[in-house]
C-alpha cells in the first residue's frame, strides 16, 4: 500500500491523526490510545487500528501508540519528512495570521515570501517576513524553492494570484478565499472553506 497513491480518505485521515499526534507531544504526552485519537479525529477506533494497520504493527495493547514512532511513520507514509516551502498571497489580517503561525513549521512547512499588491503594505515585516511586491513572485519562488503557494486574498483577486503562482511553477494552491478558482491539470487547488466545514458539522454531527 505504501508503494501506491493513497486512497484519498486514507491520506484524509492519516493526515489528521499526524495533526493529533503533533498536539499530543506538544502536551507532553508520550503514547496515544486508538480511543484517544478516535475522540479528537471523530473516527471510529476500529478505522483508526484498521488504517495504522494496513503500513505495520505499530501499537501495544493497553499501552496504545508510541507517539514519537507513530509519527515519523505516517510522515514517512505521506512523503512529509522533509521540509517544504510556501508562500502567502496577501498580508492582510488572514495572511498576517498564517505566515505568523507556527502551525505550518509542526509540520514541515516553512513560509517562505509574503507577498502583496497593496503599495502601502510593501516592505512591512511579519514575523521574520519582509512583504515582497507581486512582481517579485516568480523569482522568489524559484529562489527559495517553493511549491505551495496559498490564498489569502479577496474573492476577486484570487484567480490573477493564483494564475501569478502557477506561472511561476507552483503546482498546489490553498485557497482561503470564496473564489472558484480555475487551474489546468498538474495543479491541485484546495479551497479552505470554514462555511464548509461547518455545514458538514451540521449534517454529520446534529442531524
Amino acid at each position: 500500500m505504501t508503494e501506491e497513491r493513497l486512497p484519498f480518505g486514507v491520506a484524509a485521515r492519516l493526515s489528521r491523526y499526524l495533526q493529533i499526534l503533533t498536539q499530543a507531544k506538544k502536551s507532553g504526552k508520550s503514547n496515544i490510545s486508538s480511543r484517544m485519537l478516535s475522540e479528537y479525529s471523530n473516527v471510529n477506533p476500529t478505522q483508526i487500528r484498521r488504517d495504522l494497520s494496513a503500513f505495520g504493527k505499530f501499537g501495544k495493547r493497553g499501552v496504545g501508540y508510541n507517539i514519537d514512532y507513530l509519527t515519523g511513520r505516517i510522515k514517512e507514509i505521506l512523503h512529509n519528512s522533509g521540509q517544504h516551502n510556501l508562500a502567502v498571497m496577501g498580508s492582510g489580517n488572514l495572511g498576517t495570521a498564517i505566515a505568523s503561525s507556527h502551525a505550518f513549521a509542526d509540520h514541515g512547512f516553512n513560509v517562505a515570501a509574503l507577498f502583496d499588491a497593496a503599495p502601502g503594505k510593501i516592505g512591512s515585516v511579519v514575523g521574520s517576513l519582509t512583504v515582497q511586491p507581486l512582481s517579485e513572485v516568480s523569482d522568489t519562488v524559484q529562489e527559495k524553492g517553493i511549491i505551495v503557494g496559498v490564498l489569502a486574498v479577496p474573492p476577486e483577486a484570487a484567480q490573477a494570484a493564483a494564475n501569478m503562482l502557477m506561472k511561476a511553477g507552483v503546482r498546489i494552491i490553498f485557497n482561503y478565499s470564496e473564489a472558484l478558482v480555475d487551474a489546468p491539470p498538474g495543479v491541485a487547488v484546495h479551497s479552505m472553506s470554514p462555511a464548509g466545514e461547518l455545514l458538514y458539522a451540521l449534517y454529520f454531527y446534529l442531524t
